[in-house]
């Protein structure tokens, strides 16, 4: 193509952009791609949702939200002022300006980067495409994914359209943080890294239409890592406090006591907290990306692989204090009515993915115990795909329930939860999330510090 085509390609995509007359697509309807469309939606761009879940499209076309920090009344919003609908239709893609890559890169048994879901979608993409569109990834993953995997895919099968002439390639790594109400997807800065210059400028300026600001770099590599970087330094301070709190807890010193006294310290530290392992989608998986891309590279990311060693023992140690703790009140596990509070991997969300819980629940029934939950936002115990658990549904916090349990396991600090009724009526509460701090009954309320 001319170059003179080129630019008008780039052009016309600019201009629309800055009108607002480009339409959004974004792929992957979940907990990333739902914030991105509101924060869009409220710019006033058009967008279109595409999933292969029939049920989340039949869910957001009936103005339904099946996330807790997305309302009902926020989707009903978009589509009353007709700025969204919701497709499994992926033939779609090539009447949208702009595609946005939201799938999820779990990892694989072998705690290798699993890429199916994002390659699946560069190849409906490179079925559809056509050319004047802008395309990003936003999925969490390794740097040289964009170049290396999603690039050669939209080249094989795109048409004959080449990338920087015809259409355009960028990532943008996804900054979500369900359940903290001060950091919404429009006023988290945007990192944004391009193909070339052209791509590089349209993603910027398309984001910049939605979000609070956009910080371009040079490279799509330098985007990638930035987000591997971020989540790579909380894992690891998460893993020191975590392995802080076993060699304390051995010493009968309270970390959190300690982590409170050290951050009145107005530089060179941040706080973070122990808890009964790592959850969510980021923390628990980026860092083993980096570690599988150094194997490639034949080097060792030593601190990142003690990290994630240290991390994922965290509901075994806490299995071990349940034990503990039973033995002391002469009871077994095999057999003792168990209440695990929260599934969600975080206070106040209703995300279970990663989440602690499941694990520790396992354990617990492997072991015989009689296993319950509370969670005030997942009314039943959702299928992963790691655990085959036997179907639950949330028990209310009554006395009549609470005196009957032999333990109470705190594994998730929900706000909503009525702590101090768990310690009046509980016989053993084991709080791994410092959630009864202040109204702890020390005869029956283990804190795990």
């Amino acid at each position: 193509m001319l170059e003179t085509d080129s630019l008008s390609l780039v052009d016309v995509l600019a201009e629309a952009i800055s009108c607002r007359t480009a339409k959004v697509g974004v792929i992957g309807l979940g907990y990333v791609g739902l914030p991105l469309i509101d924060a869009f939606t409220r710019a006033g761009f058009q967008c279109v949702g595409f999933d292969v879940d029939p049920n989340k499209i039949e869910d957001l076309n009936a103005g339904r939200s099946y996330i807790k920090h997305i309302s009902s009344s926020t989707i009903q919003n978009w589509q009353r002022n007709e700025l969204f609908q919701a497709t499994a239709d992926m033939s779609g893609l090539g009447e949208v300006d702009v595609v946005l890559i939201c799938v999820p890169t779990p990892l694989t048994d072998s705690r290798d980067p699993d890429l199916s879901f994002v390659e699946s979608t560069a190849r409906a993409i490179s079925e559809n495409i056509r050319s004047g569109q802008l395309i990003v990834l936003e999925s969490t993953t390794y740097p040289s994914t964009t170049r290396d995997v999603v690039l050669p895919i939209l080249e094989r099968n795109a048409k004959g359209l080449r990338c920087g002439q015809d259409y355009f390639l960028a990532y943008s790594p996804e900054r979500e943080d369900p359940g903290n109400t001060q950091f919404v997807a429009a006023n988290i800065p945007k990192v944004v890294g391009g193909y070339d210059s052209a791509s590089l400028n349209l993603a910027s300026q398309l984001y910049a239409g939605a979000v609070v600001s956009v910080v371009p770099v040079a490279t799509l590599e330098i985007a990638e890592a930035c987000k591997i970087l971020e989540n790579t330094y909380r894992a690891v301070n998460i893993a020191l406090v975590n392995e802080l709190k076993v060699l304390f807890d051995s010493m009968g010193i309270d970390i959190w006591s300690v982590i409170d006294a050290a951050k009145t310290k107005p530089f060179g530290f941040h706080a973070f907290y122990p808890g009964p392992g790592l959850g969510g989608h980021c923390i628990p998986i980026d860092p083993f990306y980096l570690s599988w891309l150094a194997r490639k590279q034949g080097l060792s990311t030593r601190f990142i692989e003690l990290a994630g060693e240290v991390n994922s023992s965290m509901p075994t140690y806490v299995i071990g204090k349940v034990v503990e703790c039973l033995n002391d009140y002469g009871k077994p596990v095999r057999g003792s009515k168990i209440c695990v509070i929260g599934v969600a991997y975080k206070k106040d969300v209703d995300d279970p993915r990663e989440s602690p819980s499941f694990e520790l629940i396992k354990h617990l029934l492997d072991r015989g115990a009689d296993v319950s939950f509370h969670d005030p936002f997942i009314p039943e115990l959702p299928s992963m795909r790691h655990y085959q658990l036997p179907p639950m549904t949330s028990s209310d916090l009554t006395r009549e329930f609470l005196v009957v349990q032999d333990c109470i396991l705190i594994s998730t600090d929900h706000t909503s939860v009525d702590y101090a009724l768990i310690v009046k009526h509980g016989v053993l509460v084991i709080d791994t999330r410092n959630a009864c701090r202040g109204i702890a009954d020390k005869q029956k309320c283990v804190r795990m510090s």
